[in-house]
């Protein structure tokens, strides 16, 4: 019996267990891997690492803090959380079964994709799904932003501000009738691309190049320096899904401790409902989370 299991190894995860580890409590982090999103970043032929503001340096010390501390964690997958006499067991895809008196939910958000050609072989070689996170690098360059829900206009909105031009790729008709929805429609540096899907990414070593198609059939080429897929966010929460409350997006619902509906579940990082999608934010909640969670267990130890 632990007396906490934290699931998920990206930037919240990985906090929240160096955390509880430093409250000394006896943790267990569950996960596939180690860095999470951490392990993936843009690459660009006009810029080098060091330009750039990350949070891979913080979260790579939580992760060789963890790879030092082998008894701390399990990898491995998580196919369900039940409840058992007031406690948690996690159903591991091995076939293992981990008790606990807490649990931190910190599993992430997978994004949505468009699945056509060209788009595995160039992600994060020019095109990538966070422009939240580096709208800055574009600054008087061409970009294009795909989706039209509220992430792909706050995307399009801050790259407008920055780049010579952005090209939206919207699916529908028309963008969402709201204040920056109107403002995008109306800006001279962004052209909205509607009833329109791509069809293809191309490039060299990069990606260059975006084939889009309208509902006539007709194909044409757009030349951009960067490319950001805004579909959205699909939440890893399934494993919780029958124990705490969720938005109408799939995310758990937590209030400023990190606490869900459940006590002694708390959940971390973009699997909640919690604002912006960005690995400083993360880190700040995984800390947030395990020192609720010590607060929470504190009476048992």
């Amino acid at each position: 019996m632990y007396d906490l299991i934290v699931i998920g190894g990206g930037p919240a995860g990985l906090t929240a267990a160096v955390y509880s580890i430093r409250k000394r409590l006896n943790v267990l982090l569950l996960t596939k891997d180690l860095g999470g999103k951490t392990n993936y970043r843009l690459g660009l032929p006009w810029i080098e690492d060091y330009q750039v503001i990350r949070g891979l340096e913080l979260v790579n010390k939580f992760r060789n803090e963890l790879e030092y501390l082998d008894f701390a964690r399990h990898m491995d997958g998580v196919e369900k959380v039940s409840r058992k006499n007031g406690d948690f067991v996690v159903h591991t895809r091995s076939g293992a079964d981990l008790e606990a008196h807490a649990l931190i939910v910190a599993t992430g958000a997978k994004q949505v994709r468009m699945d056509v050609p060209g788009e595995k072989e160039f992600t994060m070689k020019g095109l990538c799904y966070s422009a939240l996170s580096y709208a800055p690098l574009f600054i008087d360059k061409t970009t294009i932003v795909i989706g039209d829900d509220d992430l792909a206009l706050r995307s399009a909105g801050e790259l407008a501000t920055v780049a010579k031009h952005v090209y939206l790729v919207c699916a529908g008709e028309k963008l969402q009738a709201s204040p920056l929805g109107i403002k995008l429609e109306k800006a001279e540096n962004v052209t909205v691309l509607k009833n329109s899907e791509v069809v293809e990414v191309k490039g060299d070593e990069f990606a260059r190049r975006l084939v889009v198609k309208n509902l006539t059939g007709k194909t044409e080429e757009y030349q951009a320096d960067g490319m950001f897929v805004e579909k959205g966010l699909t939440p890893n929460s399934a494993m919780v899904a029958d124990l705490v409350k969720m938005d109408d997006r799939g995310r758990i619902i937590v209030d400023s401790a990190n606490r869900t509906s459940v006590p002694g579940i708390f959940a971390a990082g973009d699997v909640t409902s919690g604002y912006a999608e960005q690995v400083l934010v993360a880190i700040g909640e995984g800390a947030k989370s395990a020192l609720s969670a010590y607060e929470y267990l504190l009476p048992m130890l």
